[in-house]
């Protein structure tokens, strides 16, 4: 690693051009386990170098998977040329990059020797007893489902002003889910977690047992619950909700190339976005939180992650870039270029976006809650440019005089996210990163996390009664 890094850097500085070359290895594992049969183990690797090179305003962008000398400076040709012929076209944009403070060194998260120490017999094995110990928990449940994987990352960027970082770390992710069935109706239970670390990271909040237990539980719970009216309600989000919200709904309309289409946020920065309650942050490491799943030390062009304040006190505060927006909005890059893989180009993506905790504790804010519902279980759902969303929800609890009681199933939470935030009212001292599985999709994935604590707001829940 350190021979190619020094021969990227040296070839990076070649050019007169700002040149970004990016070697990426990854390699993956999953296995999924059903009804007590394996039905699938994969592994692959992949590995190459790209390059993106900045000339008279216009990219260029070329990659290779052959690491030697001559192939690497074919590519930089290509990406030179591409660009050439882009700007002798057209009137493009910026015509140099920010100076930034970039990194330098070797950037190891841990976990990642652990994880890949461990052999992928013994996962098998604990998915194969976590799906047998789900399906045995009740004779409701028809059918269990396990699946895990792994990936690790090994990068080197450089850059021709300055950055010349080596980087490594491994993500995991758990899947579980149990079927129950009874009286001619169905019910699904699930419980995902996604981490960067070591095995045991998936299991620092609840042990593997406890997870096959609650995704069982849940199952049984909803088989013999209510479909939920709909209507304005007093909702408390959980964190795995708060953070879809904080993501989907915020997040993406954040990001400068998104703003420069038109995004509600467009115009907005310095202006009451929500309650003063809340302040909406997206970081590469989260204090308190070590094992973040989309946790990153490094971006793809080389800028440290360090931690920006989308929404402070209620004011929205910052827009989230890459080197090149942050030329346009003359302001600092906050290290969120991501690509997926070598070959493809970085994009202006999250990391681990979140709602910073409060003071109050769940059980304050329950009791103080007069009539209205605890949303938990997040199932995904969509949001757009104006902030207008739409999410499901696994389970939803009756709250009222401040006792928590009947249970439903099937229902949604709409609203516009700035006009939902603007009702928040409470905010607890309780606080997880909860959507570290699965992917986020913008032209290509993204590993990235979300959460924060519990949050008491106004929005429309809807369902269908049985």
């Amino acid at each position: 690693m350190k021979d190619l890094a020094e021969r990227m850097e040296r070839l990076a500085q070649s050019t007169p051009h700002w040149v970004e070359m990016r070697y990426h290895k990854r390699r993956t594992q999953s296995l999924v386990v059903q009804k007590g049969l394996v039905k699938g183990v994969r592994s692959n690797t992949t590995s190459g170098v790209g390059i993106r090179v900045l000339v008279d305003g216009a990219w260029g962008f070329s990659a290779v998977s052959e690491t030697d000398p001559a192939s690497l400076e074919k590519a930089l040709k290509q990406a030179i040329s591409c660009a050439s012929l882009i700007s002798a076209l057209k009137q493009v944009g910026v015509k140099a990059l920010p100076a930034v403070a970039l990194a330098r060194g070797e950037f190891k998260i841990p976990g990642y020797d652990e994880l890949d120490q461990m052999p992928l017999s013994q996962k098998l094995e604990l998915a194969l007893g976590a799906e047998a110990r789900t399906r045995a928990q009740s004779p409701t449940i028809q059918s269990a489902n396990c699946g895990y994987s792994e990936m690790f990352e090994d990068k080197i960027v450089t850059t021709s002003d300055g950055a010349r970082a080596t980087t490594r770390l491994a993500r995991n992710e758990l899947r579980l889910s149990a079927m129950a069935e009874g009286r001619g109706e169905m019910a699904e239970g699930h419980h995902n977690v996604g981490r960067t670390g070591p095995w045991s990271c998936l299991f620092s909040e609840n042990s593997l047992d406890q997870l096959s237990e609650d995704a069982a539980r849940l199952a049984v719970d909803l088989l013999k619950a209510a479909h939920i009216p709909g209507g304005l309600s007093t909702l408390i989000l959980s964190p795995a909700m708060v953070g879809l919200l904080s993501h989907e709904a915020i997040g993406h309309t954040v990001e400068a190339d998104f703003v420069l289409s038109g995004s509600v946020a467009n115009g907005k920065i310095g202006q009451r976005v929500a309650s003063d309650l809340v302040t909406l942050s997206d970081s590469g490491l989260v204090p308190g939180s070590d094992f973040a799943g989309g946790a990153l030390q490094v971006d793809d062009e080389g800028v440290p992650t360090e931690r920006t304040v989308i929404i402070k006190n209620g004011k929205l505060n910052s827009y989230l870039h890459n080197r090149e927006s942050a030329a346009l909005f003359q302001v600092a890059p906050t290290g969120n270029a991501r690509a997926w893989l070598y070959s493809d180009e970085p994009l202006i993506r999250m990391r681990n976006t979140y709602i910073e905790p409060g003071t109050q504790s769940l059980e304050e804010i329950i009791n103080s809650t007069a009539d209205g519902y605890l949303v938990d279980g997040a199932l995904g759902g969509q949001a757009d440019a104006t902030g207008e969303f739409m999410f499901g929800a696994q389970k939803v609890t009756r709250i009222q005089s401040g006792k928590l009681g009947e249970v439903f199933r099937g229902a949604t939470i709409s609203g516009q996210a700035f006009d939902v935030l603007s009702t928040v009212d409470a905010v607890s001292q309780e606080f997880r990163l909860d959507l570290g599985s699965g992917y986020c999709g913008k032209g290509q994935p993204a590993k990235v996390d979300a959460g924060g604590p519990y949050i008491r707001c106004k929005a429309l829940i809807g369902g269908m009664q049985k």
